[in-house]
């Protein structure tokens, strides 16, 4: 979590409070262009925020009241609880802390996942601990490491929920199997072209510890259905 996003959340915090103190946001008046561009600062600054910090580890710890407080006395020079030398630390540790905890969590949670699916009929576990089931076996040749393939995927956590998929776009994708993810670039060479197949990646064959994007968290296991479409010749 970077310290500019804390900074500017807690800016909005205290726009936000400032206007429950002069009596809720009903209560502002915009009279003059100063006033406009204020209010128009604290509506840009709030949402992108908000956004971002729908996936900040442990900001729903976060005390929102005691934030707007410390802001307000730092604004004006006043006495605080935590001295402005140490506010940077004590930040970065409750981040830190929050996203191994995260971390640990997701790990456990798909090993625990992993563990009982390989149990099941039809799933195959390789020896990197990749997981694949048959859904469609196809009858062309097996890519190779340095080919380039045309697939349709559709991507989801272990609970469901998606965070990508060609299938959902109505657009196959190009790529190098060398190109993508470790569980990828494996279960793609030992698929024959016009497979389809439900494959179960480890969070260390996928995106590891530092996790992707708004919906991959660290150490998240991950599903895809894949379809070999074909591979693509140069």
């Amino acid at each position: 979590m970077k310290n500019s996003i804390i900074y500017v959340f807690v800016v909005a915090l205290i726009v936000a409070a400032t206007s429950c103190q002069q009596g809720g946001p009903a209560s502002v008046k915009l009279e003059t262009s100063a006033d406009s561009v204020s209010y128009a600062i604290g509506v840009l600054v709030g949402a992108n925020n908000k956004q971002q910090l729908e996936t900040a580890p442990g900001s729903s710890e976060m005390n929102i009241e005691a934030m707007a407080a410390a802001f307000r006395l730092a604004s004006l020079g006043e006495e605080l609880e935590i001295a402005e030398e140490d506010a940077n630390a004590i930040v970065q540790n409750f981040f830190r802390q929050a996203a191994d905890r995260e971390a640990q969590a997701n790990l456990e949670e798909g090993n625990k996942f992993l563990e009982e699916n390989k149990a099941r009929e039809g799933v195959t576990t390789t020896e990197s601990g990749l997981q694949y089931e048959v859904l469609t076996e196809g009858t062309g040749e097996k890519p190779t490491a340095t080919d380039k393939v045309r697939v349709h995927y559709h991507g989801t956590l272990i609970d469901g929920t998606v965070f990508d998929s060609s299938v959902d776009r109505g657009e196959p994708a190009v790529f190098g199997v060398n190109q993508v993810i470790p569980g990828w670039t494996e279960a793609l060479q030992l698929m024959p072209v016009g497979s389809k197949w439900k494959v179960f990646i480890p969070s260390n064959l996928a995106y590891g510890p530092r996790g992707a994007g708004a919906d991959i968290g660290p150490n998240a296991a991950l599903v895809f259905e894949v379809e070999l479409l074909e591979i693509v010749k140069e």
